[in-house]
């Protein structure tokens, strides 16, 4: 009878800890205080977040929350990163070109111009050791970094004047990020590294004449369409873009195996819908802005996109020479994409 008694209250237990979240994983309540670089209110880029944050805690039966922040509210938006390094936050929801002033080579996890479509990043990213590399320098920064969304390819960027030649291009003065800033520097574009929430205000009053940011869904929501009319295409800076989840490392260290679990997975998650939702939402917000607020939507001239990657390959030269890890970290990216080009070639449709 002792025998039979003592199993029985062993299956009880069992079954009360997978009944109890908060005793089966892990000890008490944990809450991640998470600075966002990007305003909640815009589709994919902002409402990502929040959707991550609930993703997490349904998992977790509410033993793991992320507790999301709007840009400012603890730190600058381009400040995110560097405040999780600190661990002055304990998560960032951001870009690597944010944290690139530390060390070029983050640029590279983030967005690549001319680079790959989302699934020939995410290979490189998964398989051909870009995470690998990601981990080692984010690593150096106390950051654990993981991929958590991928958006489609960018527009290039908003004018208020027709660009019909590289020479047009000459003395604008252009929010732009990322690599592409360098490269659009070389054609006589002023670059200038202004945050989302920020960048309306600017091109209103003129203290830009252009701005590129996202794809049409999040620039519609941002209005660009009310100041400059010419709406260009395709965005060679950015055919896929990476935004991570930033975790201090000690903050990462100290979860339990199964919270980190439930956030990879979340982020997976994530990642999905953020291919399907953002290929899903673009062509609505294109033709809404064409149709209702006479948007004209252009694609460059060859010769504009010619001039624009000789200027690419360029920048990749110099920042070579500069940095021996963006060098180390392009050259296992530009390997994989020689070895996958056979596959590209030949197994998709042109």
């Amino acid at each position: 009878m002792n025998r039979n008694a003592n199993m029985l209250i062993a299956a009880i237990a069992a079954i009360a800890a997978f009944a109890s979240p908060g005793t089966a994983l892990s000890q008490g309540k944990v809450r991640l205080n998470l600075a966002s670089a990007f305003p909640t209110s815009l589709p994919l880029v902002g409402d990502g977040v929040v959707k991550l944050a609930k993703r997490v805690e349904r998992a977790s039966g509410g033993t793991l929350q992320i507790r999301v922040n709007e840009p400012g509210a603890l730190v600058p938006a381009l400040q995110a990163i560097q405040a999780t390094s600190k661990g002055s936050v304990d998560a960032a929801w951001s870009n690597g070109a944010f944290i690139a002033g530390v060390d070029s080579a983050f640029h590279l996890f983030s967005a690549v111009p001319f680079g790959p479509g989302s699934a020939e990043y995410l290979a490189w990213t998964y398989y051909g050791g870009g995470l690998q590399l990601a981990r080692e320098l984010y690593g150096k920064q106390d950051i654990h970094n993981i991929p958590c969304a991928i958006f489609p390819p960018e527009a290039s960027g908003w004018f208020r004047k027709e660009i019909k030649t590289v020479a047009d291009l000459k003395g604008i003065k252009m929010r732009f990020v990322g690599l592409g800033a360098n490269v659009v520097a070389k054609l006589g574009v002023a670059p200038q590294t202004i945050a989302a929430g920020d960048i309306f205000s600017a091109l209103q009053t003129g203290t830009i004449d252009a701005t590129e940011f996202s794809v049409p869904s999040i620039d519609q929501r941002l209005a660009f369409h009310q100041v400059a009319k010419y709406y260009y295409f395709p965005g060679w800076h950015q055919q896929a873009t990476f935004v991570d989840l930033y975790v201090h490392k000690k903050k990462w260290d100290r979860l339990s195996e199964a919270h980190k679990a439930i956030v990879e997975q979340a982020c997976g998650d994530q990642i999905r819908d953020m291919i399907a939702e953002g290929e899903a939402g673009q062509w609505k917000a294109m033709t809404e802005m064409r149709d209702k607020n006479g948007v004209q939507i252009r694609r460059w001239s060859p010769e504009i996109l010619a001039a624009l990657e000789k200027a690419w390959k360029e920048v990749i030269a110099e920042e070579s020479a500069k940095n021996p890890n963006f060098k180390r970290v392009y050259d296992s990216y530009a390997r994989f994409r020689s070895d996958y080009a056979i596959w590209r070639d030949h197994g998709y449709l042109k």
